[in-house]
């Protein structure tokens, strides 16, 4: 491996910190040597013996470096930022400098508070967060005229994507066209080309006011303003679609909405975009929160999360994520996308964004950048160069002569312009830009000293010169007139504001949260302070290659920290959500085997233990979905599998395999599940959701798979962020290496652009990549193997612990579980009707978030306590578990009424410790301090039990009425 960087620097120059595995490993030695005693086991070199199959044990040690200390980590990681160059960005593309507002840069994503909550699956402890996310839909909602929007997507780019498939399905026209307008961002185009591919839809790019009458589409793909800064008339061209029966999606840019007409009062059925400008950085990437709306209609086949209003138990308002939550869990391959990961932390900054602003300050700021806009092609146009008549921000300079001279120009003045063709130059303005800037674009464009000067341009504005945009594109009708966005524009306000919001939420602030497969494990400081450097965050994602050298240096050194940890041959850092490596390491299979003449293989083995997501990636591929069973112990069952792949040989693409299983087991048979596979002509996808039980003691490369995604938001400590970001890189052998994602806009080195995109940008959300880059770095070729060492044992002593309580529903070899387990509620509610979400609500009261609920099993728990948590968090939880089975006993007994007992009731509030009546058989301090740990330290729910069927079946997506806080007690 690569080593020239990862030398320390001397020791005279830096503080030594203590070890960070010390740091992020939660049990100490003592604690360590109890749970192995409580198991019966001496070391946990004996524990890896009992639990982890010879065939697929690591001899030697990962070949890299020691662990380095976090002082010493930040500054390597300092030496390769200070490699980027951060220029003046003028490139544009869906991508702006923005103010972020440092109440919310510092209090928001900054804040673990915000960053290390889970998706809202538990409501009742998530009612901050669904609050900023029902401000994001409603200020989507507003901006674009839809009568609906969802809690945020990936990027712009697979937005598209989704639109496009959403059009297909909603629209009976029989045409498998999509027509694309030309001046849709090529990113955008990039990614539904790749899309479309095996789906079977052609994709037609073309000018819609002179090509769409020759195009019978089922659909039309529009951008406003284009790519080029022009304002189309998109009305005209939306009549023109309705008229072929093809339906419309609208790509726009929020900011430019605040004052133009909406797509939706102009007739669009989808609107999407990014609001990446809304207060979130460039990050040379990513993440950023695509928008996502629709009319009404549509609302049963809009994809991702949506947020809506319900009622809890006691009738107030309380917020839940409505119809599209995991629905890919529930109905797989017939899931309406694969979409698992949202936006959600940075959907949460761009609400904040626009209630901190409001209304009248966003239309000051979109104002003032179209003023400068104007200050600018006015001036040009008046010096003789072309510009666009039309226009928000960007303009396109016609340069025949120059463009090459002028590009340079900038370059050498620190500014970059977007480079649209051989004679022509790209310029967008944003919030950041000063009267100065355009001096000195002036200067760029005519050469210095013959501009105008701005004084003398802003009086022609004054006077009335032309603008961009004429009175009939201005839009006249309101937005964000809800009172939420009209109230809290001081600091001290905003700041209160979002501090309310958060004490409404559990985080791994708070404690715990033991959720099986989704691994929430410490997200460390030292790991998250570079994303904000400026050097990271503030990089265009198409800026000049020699401008991001340190950039490139470190997503080179992680690849090859992660080629290490797979033992693949070539990794991709392009897919921004697990389920999007998904796609990627599929579309990747079926490339390569169309390039050895087979890519009629179309079949995809999937166990039924699979996570949901794999058969609605496997759908979007187009392949036939043969789910094989798994044995009485949750194992794969290897002759059904065999029997299936002999049975499908000619056609079987690939199988789709969890390891360790979703059923929290180690599979004994792993490897000749995959020789199988190899045997009868396919190739092995392993799903990298489960590698924080492999890393440092077994490698998939190794085990026998061709290609594996890995969620960075899991295993390698990028944080949750209440439902995104995530990262899903994928790893592959040689074999498939060519055949991975690039990218027509910046190329992937080595790859072949005509590949395809599955992000907007080549390396997706690279702006939290360092954290990966940290946390490999820190704890080295030990700390990472200790790690996996660790959250085994953890598992396994909550496994031993609640046996005697719970039965177990899987176990390995020697009786042992993976790096999580599964509790089977299921003969406690046959004996006393207390059901496996009672007790998730009951551990609410007790102070934490649930398990996994359901899930791969229907009525069980699966626990996965991860190498972070001590023991001493762990025994809390178990006590709370132990005593929760109390309860239930007293529910089976007859001593409380299964109608009316703190389970069935659960969560209980502050409201109900208020209350003046209490027709309960258990007290007030059994509800709400049920332990000596509650009484110490509480976290209270702000809802009682949610009801879910109220929610669907009265379904509001918007802002309440301001009347309805009021009425909220807490």
């Amino acid at each position: 491996m690569a080593t020239e960087i990862l030398t320390p620097v001397p020791l005279s120059t830096l503080q030594q910190t203590t070890d960070f595995t010390r740091r992020h490993i939660g049990p100490d030695i003592d604690q360590t040597a109890a749970m192995l005693a409580e198991l019966g086991i001496s070391s946990i070199e004996e524990l890896m013996t009992q639990t982890v199959p010879d065939s697929i044990r690591l001899d030697d040690a990962l070949d890299m470096a020691d662990a380095v200390s976090e002082a010493d980590a930040l500054a390597l990681l300092r030496r390769l930022a200070d490699q980027n160059q951060v220029n003046r960005s003028y490139i544009g593309m869906g991508y702006h400098n923005t103010l972020v507002p440092n109440v919310i840069l510092r209090n928001v994503m900054e804040n673990p508070g915000w960053y290390t909550a889970y998706t809202p699956y538990q409501p009742e402890i998530s009612q901050g967060r669904l609050e900023a996310l029902l401000n994001y839909q409603q200020m989507v909602m507003d901006l674009t005229g839809m009568d609906l929007a969802n809690a945020s997507l990936l990027d712009e780019a697979t937005a598209a994507a989704e639109a496009m498939t959403l059009c297909k399905r909603s629209n009976r026209k029989k045409s498998d066209i999509f027509f694309v307008a030309d001046d849709v961002h090529p990113q955008t185009i990039d990614v539904i080309r790749t899309r479309a591919e095996y789906f079977g839809f052609e994709i037609v790019v073309g000018n819609p006011l002179t090509d769409l009458d020759h195009c019978d589409a089922f659909g039309v793909q529009l951008q406003y303003p284009g790519t080029y800064g022009d304002i189309t008339d998109i009305k005209t061209l939306i009549e023109k679609a309705r008229a072929q029966q093809a339906m419309v999606s609208v790509a726009a840019d929020p900011l430019a909405l605040v004052l133009l007409k909406s797509p939706g009062e102009l007739g669009a059925d989808v609107v999407l975009g990014s609001s990446q400008r809304f207060g979130v950085p460039m990050g040379f990437g990513g993440p950023h929160a695509a928008f996502f709306a629709a009319s009404e209609k549509l609302k049963r086949s809009v994809p991702g999360r949506i947020i809506g209003v319900s009622i809890d138990a006691n009738g107030n308002q309380a917020l839940r994520m409505a119809m599209q939550t995991r629905e890919q869990h529930i109905r797989r391959e017939k899931a309406t996308s694969n979409i698992c990961t949202a936006q959600a932390l940075l959907a949460n900054m761009a609400s904040f964004y626009c209630v901190y602003h409001g209304p009248d300050g966003l239309k000051t700021i979109a104002e003032r950048v179209h003023r400068l806009t104007a200050i600018l092609a006015n001036g040009l146009k008046s010096k003789g160069v072309v510009v666009n008549d039309s226009y928000f921000d960007t303009l396109t300079l016609t340069l025949p002569e120059t463009a090459a001279e002028v590009y340079q120009r900038a370059l050498d003045a620190g500014c970059n312009l977007r480079q649209t063709a051989v004679d022509k130059l790209g310029v967008s303005l944003d919030e950041t830009t000063r009267p100065e800037d355009i001096a000195d674009l002036f200067d760029c464009v005519l050469g210095e000293g013959h501009g105008l000067s701005v004084a003398e341009l802003d009086a022609a504005i004054v006077a009335g010169a032309a603008t961009g945009i004429t009175a009939e594109m201005r839009r006249s009708d309101a937005i964000l007139s809800h009172p939420t966005f009209n109230s809290y524009h001081s600091e001290t306000d905003m700041l209160r504001y979002m501090k309310r919001l958060e004490n409404k939420d559990y985080s791994l602030v708070h404690g715990m949260i033991p959720l099986g497969s989704c691994t929430m494990k410490l997200n460390a400081t030292a790991e998250m302070i570079p994303v904000t450097w400026p050097e990271f965050s503030n990089i265009h994602p198409f800026a000049p290659a020699e401008q991001v050298k340190g950039y490139q240096q470190m997503l080179t050194l992680l690849e090859e920290q992660l080629v290490e940890i797979t033992g693949y041959d070539k990794v991709s850092l392009q897919p921004n959500s697990g389920a999007s490596g998904e796609y990627a390491g599929l579309l990747a299979i079926r490339k390569y085997q169309a390039s050895i003449g087979e890519g009629h293989r179309n079949v995809c083995l999937i166990p039924s233990s699979a996570h949901g997501t794999n058969p609605a990636s496997a759908a979007m591929m187009d392949m036939k979905i043969i789910v094989t069973r798994c044995d009485e112990k949750g194992n794969v069952d290897v002759a059904d599998l065999r029997a299936q792949a002999e049975l499908h040989k000619d056609n079987l693409s690939c199988l789709m395999i969890t390891y360790p299983s979703t059923h929290g087991v180690y599979e004994e048979d792993i490897v000749e599940i995959c020789n199988i596979i190899h045997k009868n002509g396919g190739q092995v996808y392993m799903d990298g959701a489960n590698m924080n039980a492999q890393v440092g003691i077994s490698k998939p490369g190794l085990i026998g798979s061709d290609v594996s995604h890995l969620n960075l938001h899991k295993t390698f400590a990028i944080p949750h962020g209440g439902g995104g970001p995530g990262m899903g890189p994928i790893g592959v052998k040689s074999h498939l290496a060519p055949f991975l994602a690039s990218h027509k806009v910046s190329p992937v080195t080595g790859l072949n652009p005509e590949n395809g995109a599955v992000a907007a940008t080549p390396y997706g959300s690279a702006s939290i990549l360092p954290i990966t880059w940290m946390y490999n770095l820190m704890l080295g070729k030990s700390g990472l193997k200790r790690s996996t060492q660790m959250a085994i044992l953890n598992a396994n002593y909550m496994a031993e612990k609640l046996s005697g309580h719970y039965p177990i529903l899987y176990r390995g070899r020697n009786n042992k579980v993976a790096h999580e387990c599964i509790v089977d509620i299921r003969p406690l509610k046959e004996a006393s009707g207390v059901t496996e979400e009672d007790i998730a609500k009951r551990l609410m009261d007790y102070g934490f978030h649930a398990p996994t609920m359901s899930f791969p099993v229907a009525g069980t728990l699966m626990i996965e306590p991860t190498e972070s948590e001590s023991k001493v968090e762990i025994d809390r939880f178990i006590d709370a578990m132990v005593q929760i089975k109390g309860e239930v006993e007293k529910v089976r007994s007859g001593h409380w009424p299964a109608d009316n007992n703190p389970l069935c009731l659960a969560p209980h509030t502050q409201a109900d410790m208020m209350a003046e009546e209490w027709n309960r058989p258990y007290t007030r301090e059994e509800a709400v301090f049920p332990s000596r740990a509650t009484r110490e330290n509480k976290f209270w729910p702000t809802s009682n039990r949610i009801d879910n069927v109220y929610g669907d079946r009265n379904f509001i997506c918007s802002c309440p009425a301001i009347e309805t806080y009021m009425d909220d007690p807490i």
